[in-house]
């Protein structure tokens, strides 16, 4: 059974920045330096997607255009490779199981960077009214739902990856000698990716079942979020403050 990767006693571990995690994955793990090579390289195929370097200003200024559309789809990008660091930080596990899971995150985001690319592209070109432009073309409307569908469930397993990693952990508490705090911050993080995993299954369904002049609440769904997850999140810190009060 592989063991936590440094030989000092969790209780005197450094705190992470949170003040409740105890820093278990101080040192790098194959894992954790796998994960970041593999993002890495994800965020190059970003940039690969422009077919050529431009030759004028007029190309290069249509380059430009689409930076909008890279940065979006490099923060959703930088959205998992935080969750996968802030885990193993908390948690420093570099097992069988934690290694396929992360494993499975890393292909499903490899295959998700297109549609990701392609619908952020059209987003910001239906926004800006195409002067962002559009990186895929819809030749029907089964064209612009495939395209939804393909981002929700992309985003669902992405999501139900980082859910699976913090239940691993969960698991393994009695091994990481995980306090309280750590625990219920734990089961935070699985129900916070939960609900993140519930918005693109709900994305998914939408985008068979809406008709055509509603189709794009499929995509808008996804803006809700703003609010739910910062709504959770102050409940969740508030029950915290209940079980654990400090002083």
């Amino acid at each position: 059974m592989a063991q936590p990767q440094s030989n000092t006693p969790t209780q005197d571990l450094p705190l992470l920045s949170d003040g409740v995690f105890r820093d278990r994955g101080a040192v790098n793990t194959r894992l954790e330096t796998f994960v970041d090579a593999a993002f890495a390289f994800t965020l190059t195929l970003l940039v690969i997607s422009f077919d050529r370097i431009p030759e004028n200003v007029d190309e290069l200024i249509t380059a430009l255009k689409s930076v909008p559309a890279f940065l979006g789809s490099f923060l959703l990008l930088m959205m998992f490779w935080f969750a996968h660091r802030s885990w193993s930080r908390r948690y420093g596990l570099d097992e069988t199981g934690a290694a396929l899971i992360s494993a499975v995150l890393i292909f499903i985001l490899l295959v998700y960077v297109y549609p990701l690319r392609a619908l952020t592209s059209t987003a910001l070109s239906a926004i800006t009214g195409g002067w962002v432009p559009r990186e895929i073309a819809f030749s029907s409307e089964f064209d612009v739902r495939a395209l939804f569908a393909i981002f929700g469930i992309g985003f669902t397993l992405a999501c139900l990856c980082i859910t699976a990693l913090y239940g691993y952990a969960l698991r393994r508490r009695q091994f990481l000698d995980l306090s309280a705090q750590e625990q219920f911050i734990t089961r935070v993080e699985i129900v916070s990716w939960s609900i993140l995993a519930a918005f693109g299954v709900a994305s998914t369904i939408l985008s068979g079942v809406l008709p055509a002049q509603q189709l794009h609440f499929s995509g808008w769904i996804y803006a809700s979020l703003a609010v739910v997850m910062p709504v959770f999140g102050w409940r969740a810190s508030a029950r915290f403050n209940r079980l654990f009060p400090t002083g």
